[in-house]
């Protein structure tokens, strides 16, 4: 019996841009504050894919989406020097804010949960 259980793609590619971005401030060359929060976020986003394959629920999603918003929002607040800092971030969060939003689109959990939570009718 394997504790590994790939129940969405969406976990795989998100696995792959978490290393993708933990690797981002090398390929590009960025410093400073964009590079460690890169990596910071980036092992974030690989620990929540496998978290996925471990534990399925579809808590991680929700936690992919914080991690892409964080992304987003990062370059501006923390004053990115570099343009490819910042182009990187605002598309990686994108694609990482996407990819969990598809994986609450098509998780079964919850859509069970959301459906029993807010489509009771009227009584």
């Amino acid at each position: 019996m394997s504790i590994i259980r790939i129940r969405h793609w969406q976990n795989v590619a998100s696995l792959l841009l978490g290393v993708w971005l933990v690797l981002l401030p090398l390929a590009l060359g960025f410093g400073g504050a964009a590079l460690w929060i890169t990596i910071v976020l980036g092992l974030f986003v690989v620990l929540l894919a496998v978290e996925g394959f471990v534990i399925p629920s579809y808590l991680e999603e929700w936690g992919e989406i914080l991690f892409g918003l964080a992304l987003v929002v990062a370059p501006w607040t923390f004053d990115y020097e570099a343009v490819s800092a910042t182009v990187s971030s605002m598309v990686s969060g994108i694609l990482v804010i996407m990819l969990g939003a598809w994986g609450l689109a098509t998780d079964r959990d919850f859509i069970t949960w959301w459906h029993d939570r807010w489509h009771h009718p009227a009584s």
